[in-house]
């Protein structure tokens, strides 16, 4: 009894303190093209499963307009609404705003379907080659190229195929001459 109390004691923990991908989470900044979900708890008119981020990098959002959300972790963004609706709109807002859906990637060059490919977490470039069908016969497999969106020079730089890739990353793999 006693171990199978720990056990759940421990399970909750781990649970209620959102684990290690709420630190991801957390750390990752929102950008045009992402989908977010925001739940305001008790208030189905202030609650939107599915909010996508605009090429501005802006929402609209009930009682509080438009609100430039991109460069924010959605604990900063909950932290804002939060504040934001407390004073005028409601007494003790609870807030939860969490990932739907990341911003593409890019995959272009000598892969078998270049093109946009939807971002999941851990993702790495071996990885992603293979969600865009893979090398070509033409391809040069250490010969790849990644411009991270993050990057303000947009520079291109070499990378292995164990390098983990971020949404509005372009990944080009170049060809072999022979």
């Amino acid at each position: 009894m006693k171990i199978a109390l720990t056990t759940l004691f421990m399970f909750a923990v781990s649970v209620l303190s959102g684990g290690p991908m709420a630190l991801a989470q957390d750390a990752y900044k929102l950008s045009s093209g992402d989908t977010i979900s925001i739940h305001v708890y008790g208030e189905p008119d202030l609650t939107f499963d599915s909010v996508l981020i605009g090429q501005n990098g802006r929402i609209s959002y009930p009682f509080l307009g438009e609100l430039k959300v991109a460069g924010q972790s959605t604990a900063e963004l909950e932290q804002r609404i939060e504040s934001n609706l407390q004073p005028d709109y409601l007494i003790d807002p609870r807030v939860s705003v969490s990932m739907v859906k990341y911003r593409l990637f890019f995959v272009n060059g000598e892969v078998k379907n270049p093109g946009g490919v939807d971002f999941q977490p851990g993702l790495t470039l071996r990885k992603a080659v293979s969600l865009a069908g893979g090398f070509t016969e033409r391809a040069n497999r250490k010969k790849v190229l990644l411009i991270q969106e993050a990057d303000p020079n947009r520079e291109e730089q070499e990378v292995g195929l164990d390098y983990k890739i971020q949404p509005g990353d372009i990944i080009t793999v170049q060809d072999t001459f022979f």
